[in-house]
């Protein structure tokens, strides 16, 4: 399968007994476009990221992959608007990060991406709903309609009779399904999970990448930052750095996301089996 076959929406007309194909490219949720970060550490200086150049289609699911040191946490910042490049340029939408203050990378960082995090960071003196309304809260956004939001986000993530309920009432995977209506509730360009599975165990991975599937199939961009092979291989697409460059940029196919849907499944029916 060719990388435009992969991104591209196909939209096909019948004439007569002809039938004609034509390929629309999708808008893109981020793009990088040699993207190089330098840090000076003790006087030495450390290139993070050298030249790292991809897209991010709308609706695309990316697993971010790579070993201590090559420049996936620099990445993640950079994705995540915590910082900006050395040289290169980083896109959402038709604007560049590389040029905006700090001031409009809070904006951007609050209204257009949507944070699910390994150790949740919710407000433990909060309840279910106004964590979620949280990213609304600094936009100074509380009125009943978003509160109505928030609830029906509790709801799209099973915790509807869960609403008034503190994160210390919660197991682990609720809070990590708090975290995720909590990114979506400003409808952002894209998800930024990191390693969002780390702190969970097998059952609670597989209905945590069982949401994930599910809001990807209903449109949502979902960039994902992880270690594991198995749950990377649950995405649409892998792309691995090595020494601060692109390795790997390779498209999952659905085949092998099946079997991987599968084999976790077995899994955690096994692991079931035996309590």
């Amino acid at each position: 399968m060719s990388m435009a076959d992969a991104y591209g929406s196909h939209d096909t007309t019948d004439e007569g007994d002809s039938t004609a194909v034509v390929n629309t490219p999708r808008r893109l949720a981020t793009a990088i476009r040699d993207l190089t970060k330098e840090y000076v550490l003790k006087s030495e200086t450390v290139r993070a990221l050298r030249g790292v150049s991809f897209d991010v289609p709308e609706g695309d699911f990316v697993a971010i992959m790579g070993p201590s040191g090559s420049g996936k946490s620099t990445l993640l910042n950079l994705l995540g608007c915590l910082d900006k490049p050395t040289t290169g340029s980083l896109l959402l939408g038709t604007d560049d990060i590389a040029s905006m203050s700090d001031d409009e990378l809070a904006d951007i960082r609050c209204q257009r991406i949507g944070f699910v995090f390994q150790s949740y960071n919710l407000i433990q003196q909060l309840s279910v709903v106004e964590n979620i309304q949280v990213p609304l809260y600094y936009q100074g956004k509380l009125g009943s309609d978003e509160r109505e939001r928030a609830v029906k986000l509790a709801e799209r993530v099973g915790l509807g009779d869960r609403l008034d309920h503190r994160p210390s009432q919660l197991s682990g995977g609720q809070q990590q399904r708090v975290a995720i209506a909590r990114s979506l509730v400003n409808d952002p360009f894209f998800v930024l999970a990191d390693e969002a599975t780390g702190n969970l165990d097998s059952v609670t991975t597989e209905e945590i990448l069982t949401i994930f599937d599910e809001l990807n199939e209903e449109g949502r961009t979902i960039i994902m930052v992880t270690h594991e092979d198995d749950v990377a291989e649950r995405a649409k697409r892998i792309i691995r750095l090595k020494d601060g460059m692109l390795h790997l940029d390779e498209v999952v196919s659905e085949e092998r996301r099946s079997e991987a849907r599968r084999l976790q499944r077995e899994n955690v029916v096994e692991l079931l089996a035996r309590e």
